[in-house]
């Protein structure tokens, strides 16, 4: 009982630390300006949106209209790059083109397979930005990701009012299903405690990230950094731009997308919202597996390390609450309770943000150990020669440490 008790001391002392000097890693406020507060620059930089797709002919039709319905008070384009696809998406994305409403023209290409030494996603998004010429911001959005009608316009003011070289706005994920509820407050959660937001957005900081379903860059700046040729075999291809920018003195923020309003009646997304269902467990692990141990370098000895801090931080407690009860160790039946309640009380505002119930945020120690084995099923699979399988192709631990964590 002794060395459970020291343990759970431990988990505690670590959750004071992560509660009060973490960078507010817990906090769910950082947002891009409020409607209306930012002063549209007098004359709009123009705009290339580029969208790389595979295989997407089941999700594009409910998000790429949304991008080509943006109200922009400039010139903008919206390039999708059809990375190979076999189920007709480069089709469809033509008629959508097509359609009535359309206020943003569209350009439907695709750039061959990858060289050796390149990701497919990468690759296609290296394609669309050539194509941009010389566009002064480029949006770079995935395939099922839904934007209300003033989201480039607002991301483009963002970045003209603060003299920012990259904003990055974290889409909000779907929380339809028991899964989802459980899995994707927390995945974000562990993002940001992993990339504090406010330490990404300190222009003096180190720590750098980016959330890939929606940035926006500076074409000058992207290019001053060593374009996406400097990171072509990224997996985690978000941070690695975030990190890429930041390290090249660009000024980067990382904000959350809004919570949906209450009582809202249209269908038309809030402010940058996934469309992808993940209606099953396996949907979600496949998820997070592809690129748990590329966010460890592909280090064992840091998976090691994860497995333990894990366990340590997230479990000590509520075993220590069960143990201490059940043999009447009440000393450490309180301290575990204690620890389990400060655990809580930081994930919370997680959980409301996605529209929740409060008591949900005591499922995350039962999260966390769901994604620690997320994490060694990824590092198993990398052993095994699958790597990061992603839509039929399966990419090897990259050569350099581009995947690192930005700090």
């Amino acid at each position: 009982m002794d060395v459970l008790l020291w343990i759970t001391a431990l988990s505690g002392a670590a959750w004071v630390y992560l509660a009060l000097a973490h960078g507010g890693f817990w906090r769910t406020d950082t947002r891009l300006a409020p409607r209306g507060s930012r002063t549209p620059p007098a004359e709009p930089p123009s705009v290339a949106v580029v969208v790389p797709a595979r295989d997407e002919a089941d999700i594009i039709g409910a998000a790429l209209p949304t991008l080509l319905a943006q109200k922009y008070p400039g010139s903008a384009r919206v390039i999708l790059v059809d990375d190979g696809s076999s189920d007709g998406t480069g089709e469809l994305a033509r008629t959508l083109g097509d359609a009535p409403g359309v206020r943003l023209p569209l350009t439907v290409t695709t750039p061959g397979p990858p060289p050796s030494g390149w990701t497919g996603k990468l690759w296609a998004v290296r394609h669309g930005v050539e194509l941009a010429g010389d566009a002064e911001f480029l949006l770079l959005t995935d395939a099922d990701i839904a934007h209300a009608p003033d989201s480039l316009a607002r991301l483009v003011a963002e970045a003209a009012d603060e003299r920012l070289d990259l904003v990055s706005v974290m889409a909000r994920l779907r929380v339809a299903t028991g899964w989802e509820r459980v899995i994707v407050p927390a995945f974000v959660y562990f993002f940001g405690k992993l990339f504090p937001f406010r330490r990404v957005n300190r222009h003096k900081s180190r720590t750098a990230a980016a959330a890939g379903g929606c940035v926006l860059v500076r074409r000058t700046s992207l290019a001053a950094a060593g374009g996406i040729d400097a990171i072509r075999d990224a997996v985690i291809d978000d941070v690695s731009l975030g990190t890429l920018v930041k390290r090249g003195g660009g000024r980067v923020r990382l904000v959350l997308a809004d919570p949906p309003r209450r009582h809202a009646t249209e269908w038309w997304p809030v402010h940058v919202d996934s469309v992808r269902p993940y209606p099953a467990l396996a949907d979600l692990w496949r998820m997070v597996s592809r690129s748990a141990f590329a966010q460890l370098r592909h280090s064992w000895l840091l998976l090691v390390g994860t497995v333990f801090g894990l366990a340590l931080v997230y479990l000590a407690a509520p075993v220590a609450l069960i143990v201490g009860a059940i043999a009447g160790a009440w000393p450490l039946a309180l301290l575990g309770l204690a620890v389990w309640a400060l655990m809580t009380a930081t994930y919370v505002p997680m959980v409301r943000y996605y529209g929740r119930p409060a008591y949900e945020a005591l499922l995350l120690p039962f999260a966390a150990t769901l994604y620690l084995g997320m994490t060694v099923d990824s590092a198993i699979r990398h052993a095994r020669g699958r790597g990061a399988a992603w839509k039929g192709r399966t990419y090897p631990a990259p050569e350099s440490s581009r995947d690192a964590p930005g700090r």
